[in-house]
């Protein structure tokens, strides 16, 4: 679907499908989504930048904290606005990585083959852990958004079978990521037979799995991670139906709003970077 796009500079840029049907606003989720209406959105789908390992170039932003309260918390706040915004039976698909103590480290050599992966220095080790300690954020902020109100309904590990080597001798080579699927309320909307898989034998269907093997899937305009069309699909399948918005206050290069399209959903995503918008416009197909 190719759609006219058109940006408005105030008071915030604003990428918007004719159709009506996608938009995306370029500025920061914490400002932006209290400005979104209640009970707007079917599902949120989404994934926030991880602590401490890029610098996307602007003052207090999101994964620059010095401590990982400070972070957690950012995100409880962010996530409460999500809440907020979703429908009475939405649901909230959230991917999370996780990373290592630096043992106070505070620097952090070039990644020669991905130069944009990291930022250059490492926060210090928080309270209460050791050098070379697995930090556990997916899991610390899956709890505290528990405590804030969420239902965590799953964790769904995300297998890359094609994930990134790295040079470690002392512990397995990590191979995969969280996604959580929370929900606004105790009932709500999940759409099983939209997302079932097909059995061993490959003669039939069954219910999903909390197990998802999805290659990683580069995409040459981003100099960053992007979501694998394959992990978004079913998220939105199984949170939202033919029609419904979905949300995305992190939207870097586009993703959810590629797979909204493809399944004929309407989409608001909030980006930080108006550079990563501008893809994010392309990827749509959307004209100036």
């Amino acid at each position: 679907m190719s759609v006219v796009g058109r940006v408005h500079r105030a008071p915030k840029a604003l990428f918007e499908s004719r159709s009506g049907s996608g938009e995306i606003i370029v500025g920061d989720a914490a400002a932006e989504l209290p400005r979104l209406a209640a009970g707007t959105f079917r599902c949120c789908v989404t994934s926030p930048p991880y602590w401490g390992l890029r610098d996307y170039g602007y003052d207090e932003q999101i994964g620059a904290e010095e401590e990982l309260s400070a972070y957690i918390a950012r995100l409880v706040r962010v996530f409460r606005e999500v809440r907020r915004a979703l429908a009475e039976d939405g649901t909230l698909w959230l991917n999370i990585g996780d990373s290592y103590t630096s043992g106070n480290r505070r620097w952090r050599a070039t990644d020669k083959k991905n130069p944009a992966r990291a930022m250059n220095y490492r926060p210090p080790t928080p309270d209460g852990l050791k050098p070379k300690d697995l930090i556990g954020v997916p899991w610390r902020l899956a709890l505290a958004l528990q405590s804030d109100g969420w239902y965590l309904r799953s964790d769904i590990v995300w297998y890359k079978p094609n994930c990134q080597p790295e040079s470690v001798k002392d512990r397995p080579t990590r191979s995969h990521e969280y996604v959580f699927l929370f929900s606004k309320n105790e009932d709500y909307h999940y759409d099983h037979q939209a997302i079932r898989e097909l059995t061993d034998d490959g003669r039939g269907l069954r219910n999903r799995r909390s197990v998802w093997p999805i290659n990683t899937e580069p995409f040459p305009e981003a100099h960053f991670a992007t979501f694998p069309r394959a992990l978004v699909e079913p998220c939105i399948l199984g949170g939202s139906q033919t029609g419904d918005r979905v949300l995305d206050p992190f939207f870097g290069s586009g993703t959810v709003g590629v797979v909204c399209q493809r399944t004929m959903r309407g989409f608001c995503g909030i980006e930080l970077k108006s550079e990563y918008a501008e893809i994010a416009r392309r990827r749509l197909g959307w004209r100036d």
